[in-house]
């Protein structure tokens, strides 16, 4: 038992337009058992930026929690971001979904000049000083960049977003469907998933390798 590697899976809600991508999710978390992995699940305790209907794309008239609705990815065991300690983990992942965008940073608004949820920011902060290594699928590479800087990441291929990355420091490099961006020194790993378009083999491909390199820079 002693040997696993133990992940923290942080999300930002339940559903791709409004919060965590779903199947990045949970082959995310699917991968870290099947590579002899362990994980617990986080997410900060903080309103939702609003509620998306996923059957009409459209905006609905109520206020939801993002600790609450990822507490549904994670039937029901998920832990307050806040109670995060780094000493505790081996390395920490985020799955996609607007959520990243919207609930976890305001990079859906404000683009370059995007503000980092304080639970997320720290976080990312703590396992960096302890050289710990940092995953982020489809659009969550934003974090990384916002945060760390000179680093080189990949969200796939869009021009737009992957500007808006270099706009903030880091450097983009163009990956297709499983492809993995490692960077040795920042001890990142990135993957672009949905950014792409792709199926749900091509995300469970995409996501393992991403823990798969994750493991390889605890070594």
């Amino acid at each position: 038992m002693s040997n696993k590697k133990k992940f923290a899976v942080i999300l930002s809600g339940c559903g791709v337009f409004d919060g965590a991508e779903l199947h990045e999710s949970i082959m995310t978390l699917y991968s870290i058992e099947k590579n002899n992995g362990t994980y617990e699940i986080f997410a900060p305790d903080i309103p939702q930026h609003h509620v998306v209907n996923h059957t009409t794309g459209k905006e609905m008239n109520e206020n939801r929690n993002v600790l609450v609705e990822a507490a549904r990815v994670a039937r029901g065991n998920i832990k307050n971001l806040n109670d995060f300690d780094a000493k505790d983990f081996d390395a920490i992942i985020f799955p996609g979904g607007f959520g990243v965008a919207k609930n976890l940073s305001t990079f859906a608004f404000d683009g370059p000049d995007c503000k980092i949820d304080p639970a997320v920011e720290k976080v990312v902060r703590e396992m960096a000083a302890q050289s710990k290594p940092i995953g982020a699928l489809c659009i969550a590479p934003v974090l990384l960049a916002r945060l760390l800087g000179d680093v080189e990441l990949t969200i796939g291929q869009d021009e737009t977003t992957a500007s808006a990355l270099e706009q903030m420091g880091a450097k983009h490099k163009k990956t297709s469907h499983g492809e993995v961006v490692v960077d040795k020194k920042k001890k990142t790993v990135t993957t672009p998933c949905y950014m792409l378009d792709a199926n749900i083999v091509q995300i469970a491909e995409g996501a393992e390798n991403a823990v798969k390199e994750l493991i390889k820079l605890m070594e």
